[in-house]
């Protein structure tokens, strides 16, 4: 009996660093935000690493501004993002933004129509242009169904109108944001 109870008590003391270590409930971490969450990155370059360090080789280099990204795991200053194509690595947080952006159906295969952006959040509103897979979008709102998306034209006026939610990557299924 002496030995059993020895033996829990060693499993109670081993597992509390474990346990520790958990995601607390809600999928919150070290800053207290939603695990995984989309953001965008803030600049034209930033470095995605194999390892939460600099001392980690840079295994790719980003070079899109606005390019959304998900977070799927925090450590300290960085953050583990995935992008539209699944790679994954670690990049410091500095870079990223909180501004919601997303791409316009990057899954689609060469050839596919344009994906219409709409006047309304209506499949037959008026179209207010037509779409390429890949564009970047600023997310200005959703309602799980719908977002209502900006895109900006250089030496151009910025294009406003409505998208069906299920076509852009960079929002969640039913996500709803004001």
């Amino acid at each position: 009996m002496r030995k059993i109870v020895v033996a829990i008590a060693a499993f109670m003391v081993s597992a509390v660093p474990a346990l520790a270590q958990q995601q607390p409930p809600g999928g919150r971490l070290g800053t207290g935000l939603p695990v995984p969450r989309y953001v965008s990155l803030k600049t034209d370059r930033v470095n995605l690493r194999e390892g939460p360090s600099k001392d980690h080789r840079t295994a790719w280099v980003f070079q899109r501004a606005g390019l959304p990204v998900e977070i799927i795991a925090e450590y300290e200053t960085w953050r583990r993002i995935r992008d539209s194509e699944g790679t994954e690595g670690w990049v410091l947080h500095s870079l990223l933004s909180g501004r919601r952006t997303a791409l316009v159906m990057p899954w689609a295969k060469k050839g596919e129509p344009p994906i219409s952006l709409l006047d309304r959040p209506e499949p037959k509103a008026g179209v207010v242009a037509q779409m390429q897979p890949g564009v970047i979008t600023n997310v200005k709102a959703c309602d799980g169904k719908w977002c209502r998306v900006m895109i900006s034209m250089e030496n151009a006026r910025d294009l406003d109108g409505y998208v069906q939610q299920e076509k852009l990557w960079g929002v969640y299924p039913d996500e709803q944001i004001e």
